[in-house]
């Protein structure tokens, strides 16, 4: 649902001067029938083995009796991911300047909150009136 979302401002945030680039714990195989089921057209990357998460600190492990109720919902991580750590990322946003430094995150422990895209494209709005700023100045 986040990447549906994510791609109805896509075209603002490349007018902005970003790029939108997401980071999915599925195998490749499993978030190709997403991206083509919800026509995303940005980037969508497969860290299915967690390395990415894990390195930002955003991995936790999914315990037995919540695997056990993904189970009963037709929910399998293994198939997912094709793997077995059982892990899956937080959510998190990121909004990077040129230079990489890291100008605004959003990280939140509980898998349902998510950030609105509307803030998303304030934030990056808010960013490129900065830019323009230090460039008159």
């Amino acid at each position: 649902m986040q990447l549906g979302q994510l791609q109805r401002i896509e075209s603002k945030l490349i007018e902005l001067g970003y790029q939108l680039i997401a980071i999915s714990p599925d195998r490749p195989e499993k978030f190709r029938e997403t991206v083509q089921k919800q026509q995303l057209k940005y980037t969508v990357l497969s860290d299915s083995r967690m390395l990415a998460a894990k390195a930002m600190g955003l991995a936790f492990r999914v315990g037995e009796d919540t695997l056990k109720r993904y189970s009963k919902w037709g929910i399998d991580l293994e198939d997912a991911s094709g793997e077995t750590h059982h892990l899956l990322p937080v959510p998190a946003v990121f909004v990077l300047n040129q230079d990489g430094v890291v100008e605004f995150q959003f990280v939140h422990p509980n898998y349902k909150v998510r950030l609105d895209p509307e803030i998303l494209l304030a934030v990056a709005t808010r960013g490129t009136a900065s830019k323009l700023m230090k460039k008159s100045d």
